[in-house]
């Protein structure tokens, strides 16, 4: 391996569990999880060259996770629904307290427009306003007031 391909490695190890967690937000489908995660790795490896460390590696990661997941959203919507194939896996199949209000507040926010899913996933990761502004593109007040917003509208689901 060249020293580029360890970089981008050591930067996928280290970022793995972000990557996954933009995909997820976008997808309840583990095999389609997988394919916005394959994607993600491949716009990546694509801007790897090109990433010019203006801002946290950190936030460059999420803004193309969050770009190639809204891509492939919008792709998906234009094509129409699919119909899944069953396994008769239950992936989702334990049942304590905990697992339930997990699930039930990915519910929730699955029902939000996608930039609110993108700004509540950000904001539960840790991110700062100052960051999840950078990535998203808007004032750092307006991350503050959409939040705000956001956690009503789920109040009220």
């Amino acid at each position: 391996m060249d020293v580029k391909e360890q970089e981008f490695s050591r930067m996928v190890r280290e970022h793995k569990s972000t990557i996954y967690t933009v995909c997820y937000m976008f997808s309840n489908d583990e095999d389609e999880v997988s394919d916005l995660f394959q994607e993600t790795l491949i716009n990546l490896w694509k801007g790897f060259d090109s990433f010019r460390h203006e801002s946290k590696l950190s936030t460059w990661i999420y803004r193309v996770a969050m770009n190639t997941c809204i891509s492939a959203d919008r792709k998906k919507r234009k094509q129409g629904t699919k119909v899944p194939l069953s396994m008769n896996i239950d992936l989702y199949n334990d049942e304590d307290h905990e697992t339930k209000q997990v699930r039930q507040l990915h519910e929730r926010i699955q029902r939000l427009d996608l930039i609110d899913r993108a700004l509540v996933m950000m904001w539960l990761e840790g991110m700062n306003y100052d960051e999840i502004a950078d990535v998203i593109g808007i004032s750092v007040k307006n991350v503050g007031v959409k939040l705000v917003r956001i956690k009503e509208k789920l109040k009220q689901k």
